[in-house]
This record gives C-alpha cells, sequence and structure tokens, in this order.
C-alpha cells in the first residue's frame, strides 16, 4: 500500500513536471525524491513517469493514478482541519431539545449568538416534552435540553440549571370580559374553563398553573378539549376556554387570541437547562450563552429506572 508521502511526492512531482523543482519545494536532495518516486512505480507494478531530458511526462497510467490521488492530500488536510475545530468546539452538530411551552422562537436570540460564537457548527434542533428529555439527555441521545419547570423525573446523570423566572400571562379569547383588562389575577378565573390540564406523571406548566389555583382556594374547571401542548392556544382561539402561559408563548400571536399579564406576585414560571454530568464543548458554549449571572444549579437526584 502507497504511503501517504509517497502520494505527496508524486503528485508535487507531476504538478511541476520534473524531480528539480518538486525537490526544492518538498525540501528533500532530488536523489531521494526519484528513490521515492521509483519504489511507488515497483509497489504500483507500472510506470508513473516517462523520464525526459528536460523533465518528465506522465504516462496514461500515471495520469489515470493522478486523476484517483491528486484529492487525497486536500482531503486529508480538510479531515485534520475539521477534526481539530471539534476539539476546539467550534464545528459538530449541537441536539437541542426544548419544551412545547418555551418556543423555538424565543430561543433565537441564543441560537443566534451560538452561531457567531461557533460559526461551523449546525444545530439539530427537536421539540420533546421536559419528562421526556431528562432521560435522552441522561442517556447520551441529546446534548441540552431547555425544560418547563418543574418536573417530576430526576435522574443523577444530569444537571439541571434553573434559569430566571418570567411572568405568566392569562390567554383568553380576544371577546371575552376580561380581555378589555390591562391585567388580571388568579383569584379571578375561579368560574372560567381551564383547556390545559395536570396529568399525574408530568409536572411543567400545567403543573405550576393548578398549584396556583389550588393556592387560592380552588380547583380549575376542566374545559371539554384539553391540551398540554401549544395546542391550547388553538382551543383558546376557537372558545373553548382560557389558560395561563408564560411570557415567552405570547410570542404565538393567533387569530382571535388576547394576552393580558397575571399581576400576582407568584404567577410566574422558571425553565431550566439540562445537561450532562460532562458535557459537549458545543453544549458548554450554548449554556453558556443561556446562562445569565445568577442561574441556579438544582441539586440532582437519584436516577430513576
Amino acid at each position: 500500500m502507497p504511503s501517504f508521502k509517497q502520494i505527496q511526492y508524486f503528485v508535487t512531482v507531476a504538478d511541476f513536471g520534473g524531480f528539480t523543482q518538486a525537490a526544492e519545494t518538498l525540501f528533500i536532495a532530488q536523489s531521494a525524491l526519484s528513490r521515492q518516486i521509483s519504489q511507488l512505480e515497483e509497489e504500483l507494478g507500472f510506470i508513473l513517469f516517462e523520464r525526459e531530458p528536460r523533465g518528465v511526462r506522465l504516462t496514461p497510467a500515471g495520469a489515470a493514478y493522478r486523476d484517483r490521488v491528486s484529492s487525497i492530500p486536500i482531503t486529508l488536510a480538510a479531515a485534520a482541519e475539521e477534526g481539530l475545530q471539534l476539539a476546539r468546539g467550534e464545528a459538530g452538530v449541537l441536539r437541542l431539545l426544548h419544551s412545547s411551552t418555551i418556543p423555538a422562537a424565543s430561543l433565537m436570540p441564543a441560537l443566534k449568538h451560538f452561531m457567531a460564537v461557533c460559526s461551523k457548527a449546525r444545530i439539530n434542533l427537536d421539540r420533546a416534552s421536559s419528562e421526556q428529555q431528562v432521560s435522552l439527555v441522561a442517556n447520551g441521545n441529546a446534548d441540552v435540553g431547555v425544560i418547563r419547570l418543574p418536573v417530576l423525573r430526576r435522574d443523577s446523570r444530569v444537571r439541571f440549571i434553573e434559569l430566571p423566572a418570567e411572568r405568566l400571562w392569562l390567554a383568553l379569547p380576544d371577546d371575552h370580559p376580561l380581555a378589555q383588562q390591562e391585567s388580571a389575577t388568579v383569584a379571578s378565573l375561579q368560574q372560567e374553563l381551564f383547556v390545559s390540564a395536570v396529568y399525574h406523571e408530568r409536572g411543567g406548566l400545567a403543573r405550576v398553573v393548578t398549584d396556583l389555583c389550588l393556592k387560592r382556594g380552588f380547583v380549575p374547571n376542566k374545559a371539554r378539549i384539553v391540551s398540554p401542548k401549544t395546542s391550547m392556544l388553538n382551543l383558546v382561539a376557537a372558545k373553548l376556554g382560557i389558560a395561563i402561559v408564560p411570557e415567552r408563548m405570547t410570542t404565538l400571536v393567533g387569530q382571535g387570541i388576547a394576552y393580558i399579564p397575571l399581576v400576582d406576585e407568584d404567577a410566574k414560571s422558571s425553565c431550566a437547562l439540562l445537561l450532562p454530568l460532562q458535557p459537549t464543548l458545543l453544549a458548554q458554549a450554548f449554556a453558556d450563552i443561556m446562562m445569565p449571572d445568577g442561574s441556579l444549579p438544582l441539586p440532582p437526584l437519584a436516577a430513576e429506572h
């Protein structure tokens, strides 16, 4: 099998059409270069060059061989550069998950910042529930997740880093009486139908909303159709009920929906980053962008199986 050095020598001689300039470019003696080419021809079993008084000329077999191998030095150099970029965390693919209550549009400033910092990297963005993200990140199927707290599942292989809380808003049909107000309170919603509902195996936004209502002495009345996803806004637009949503979701403007803020001091919801204990360089770069000063690491609990 010819060595890379022999192929490099052969391509250089072919490029210059002779041994003299090629040897000078390669910083080796002309006799040593000639010997290497002869050894390559012997190993291949055919003549690469016709030796002439003023240089060399490729044989038909040599020309065909050059067509095949001339890109090898460029390919190897590109592979080395790509490997170096990966090792520095400048390239590669970031597998990023986000909850449905954290719209991709709300992450766009961080994503653009990340792409500027890691200019050769790509992002594979996908949506998964907060509970699913814990398992996916812990098992190495994703690099980083952005979840809505609280989550009922914890895993000791994953770090939870809480992000600053955001104000909760009321989403309601635009012809609802409350839509004309500048703000509302949770207590004023006791008679309303909620299009979101808490699930026993999930935390997230629905649990935050339920807990807020329970603190005020009532259980949210379920609408006839409920959803834990952003499709709850379609139900609001269809005048089937109201929803309490984080401020990030108010960017999802839909026809027939009005948003007003809830003024209760505790009407807030937090997100968190999920990172493996040993994140990739790209995952850490994204986390550094997302984490402002004061972000709080949450202690991992024992893994659930």
